[in-house]
């Protein structure tokens, strides 16, 4: 299992919203999204994932997978994430390098206010 938590935050900062504005939409206390995100809990919620993943944008899979929980690929209902594009585009990306890569995008949204 990688280190889920950094990828987690930087998903929530991304979309510029706090703990407790993710509270408030998928009804999970800010608590356990700070433990959640500090990496804290070891088997996070089936649930609470697919609710952040709703909420942020992302394959619910993609979280899955991040946190360690095993993710069956269906080739035939399997659509390609951004993800999965980026590494076409661009090869192989680490999991760090994806972490600057939402700051970055972070940053420029920021920007453009």
């Amino acid at each position: 299992m990688e280190n889920y938590g950094d990828y987690i935050r930087a998903l929530r900062e991304s979309k510029k919203l706090t703990l407790r504005d993710v509270e408030k939409k998928i009804d999970v206390s800010n608590a356990y999204l700070s433990q959640l995100e500090s990496g804290k809990i070891k088997q996070p919620s089936p649930i609470t994932l697919y609710k952040l993943a709703e909420l942020y944008g992302v394959e619910y899979e993609v979280l899955m997978k991040k946190v360690g929980y095993p993710v069956p690929r269906n080739k035939q209902t399997h659509n390609k994430s951004s993800k999965d594009i980026l590494i076409n585009r661009f090869g192989d990306i680490s999991n760090d390098e994806e972490i600057e890569l939402l700051e970055y995008l972070k940053f420029i949204r920021t920007r453009r206010k």
